[in-house]
Order: structure tokens, then C-alpha cells, then sequence
């Protein structure tokens, strides 16, 4: 099951996602849904409701998860399991870091909406480099920390570089394409 764009922001609501996260979540939607369609027009084959809700709901459990001390991508999994969205919580699951056992080759809907996360700092979409650069200021306080981000900054550049190997656009045109909008490419 798969909920439709209605019932994300439902379940949002329901949920009590503060409005600064839930804008985030609509710009990280924008850029996953965009990847999603230029990647399918380069021959992949990615489930565009999949990208949508995994997108949309990435952080519906973030501010419950902060406050308790909790992993938030694996508490928003949990709670879309529950709800019956066993598709979409192993998206929301893989948000903050990818499964190492998949193929290096095989782009994901969970590895488009990891992407569009790491590019999006608040509301605003930055390079990878600037997003880790405000991740560690953010999260890198304990050597244990700095190592994680470092590991997780390389994945994320050879990420990239898997994403845009076919495509006729580069990483640092998704700011002009989306320019000053919330979650919609200009022109939409």
C-alpha cells in the first residue's frame, strides 16, 4: 500500500510534524520527484507514488524521535509498518543511510529519496558539500560522529555521481531548476 499525496499530508497532520519540517519535506519531495522522472526518461524504472510518500514522510517521526533520544528514520519506519506502509517505511528507514548490500549498480526509490534529503539543508537545496558541512557543525561533536558523516559524505558523493552518470543536467543545476520554490520546479 501506497498513500496518495492527500493521506501524507494527513498523516503528517496526525502525526503533529512541525511546519518548518513538514516544508522541508515538500522541497525534498520536489527534488526526489524530479530525479524520479528524468531517471525513468533514462531508462530506470522507479515508482513515482513510492518516491512521492517515502519523500513526503521521511521525518514524520523526527521530533517525537529528538525529543526521546530516538533514531528517527527507523522510529518513522516503524510507525508506517504499523500503519501498513511496509513499502514506503523501508524508504523512510533507509533515508539517513542507504543498505550497504545493495547493488552499487541498482538505483532505488529509497537511494533518490537519500539523495534528495542530503541536498536539502532546511529548505533551501545546497550541494552535498555544504549539507555535510552543516551536518557536521549540527551532529559532528564526538570523534564517533565525524567518522559517521565522513563515511557517510563519500557514500553520498558516489551516490551522486551513480544518479547524473546518464543524465543531461549536473548536481549543481538542481538550485536553478528549483530556484526560490518550495518542493516545485520552475514552471510547474
Amino acid at each position: 500500500m501506497i498513500p496518495t499525496t492527500v493521506e501524507c499530508f494527513k498523516l503528517l497532520q496526525q502525526y503533529s510534524v512541525p511546519v518548518h519540517i513538514v516544508q522541508h519535506s515538500r522541497v525534498v519531495h520536489g527534488v526526489a520527484l524530479y530525479l524520479c522522472q528524468e531517471l525513468n526518461r533514462h531508462g530506470e524504472s522507479l515508482d513515482r507514488s513510492s518516491v512521492e510518500a517515502g519523500a513526503l514522510l521521511h521525518d514524520i517521526a523526527k521530533m517525537e524521535s529528538l525529543n526521546k533520544g530516538e533514531n528517527h528514520s527507523r522510529a518513522g519506519a516503524l510507525l508506517l509498518s504499523r500503519l501498513g506502509y511496509g513499502g514506503i517505511a523501508e524508504i523512510v528507514r533507509q533515508h539517513v543511510v542507504l543498505d550497504e548490500q545493495t547493488p552499487p549498480e541498482l538505483i532505488t526509490e529509497a537511494a533518490v529519496v537519500h539523495y534528495a534529503d542530503k541536498r536539502v539543508r532546511h529548505t533551501t537545496i545546497v550541494s552535498l558539500a555544504e549539507r555535510f558541512q552543516d551536518l557536521r557543525e549540527r551532529y559532528g561533536k564526538e570523534p564517533a560522529g565525524l567518522s559517521f558523516l565522513a563515511d557517510l559524505e563519500s557514500r553520498s558523493f558516489l551516490l551522486e555521481k551513480r544518479l547524473f552518470r546518464w543524465l543531461s543536467i549536473r548536481p549543481e543545476s538542481l538550485n536553478s531548476i528549483f530556484g526560490e520554490s518550495i518542493g516545485l520546479p520552475q514552471g510547474a
